[in-house]
């Protein structure tokens, strides 16, 4: 699976699921069982490394917005979401994440930013498909920290000035 795959098959199970995260990391999975299973550890490895590369400050403060606050764990979930939207929004954030304010059509709390089941879905289908375990992708693990200049994630004022854009569109 090359990286254009590995974007078809976000964005095809993306589409089916009507933007739900849960029923997409479903619908990965069901893809992801028809394909072989070295497909799937490709799936895999690209998932990893966007999720990897995905790990920075700037993203964190932006998900902060969105979220009304992340976690470490809210901030994982975030970035298996942001990767589930799919290459345009993905990249997209990754030039200036206070562009997620015009990359995002919509944005609910209540049921965006958590797409930790897409995370698992490459281990869950080559588990499903082997009844073994995946083995080592053969990525380096993730930094300690993330990349970039630390955010303050705790005061308001400071991710509204961070973030103008998504502070305007989705906290105001």
């Amino acid at each position: 699976m090359d990286e254009s795959e590995f974007w078809e098959l976000i964005d095809a199970t993306r589409e089916a699921a009507e933007g739900d995260p849960e029923e997409q990391a479903d619908l990965l999975v069901e893809r992801l069982t028809q394909l072989d299973p070295e497909s799937v550890c490709d799936f895999a490895k690209h998932f990893e490394a966007r999720y990897t590369r995905a790990y920075r400050w700037d993203l964190w403060g932006a998900a902060a917005v969105l979220l009304e606050g992340a976690s470490d764990d809210v901030f994982d979930a975030f970035r298996c979401w942001l990767i589930g939207q799919g290459r345009d929004v993905f990249e997209g954030a990754l030039r200036d994440p206070d562009d997620l304010a015009d990359l995002l059509d919509t944005f609910d709390p209540d049921i965006d930013g958590d797409g930790e089941d897409l995370g698992y879905a490459g281990d869950e289908a080559y588990e499903q498909m082997t009844g073994a375990p995946m083995p080592p992708i053969g990525l380096p693990p993730q930094p300690v920290d993330p990349a970039g200049t630390a955010v303050n994630l705790e005061f308001d004022d400071t991710l509204a000035t961070q973030y103008p854009n998504l502070w305007a569109r989705f906290r105001t």
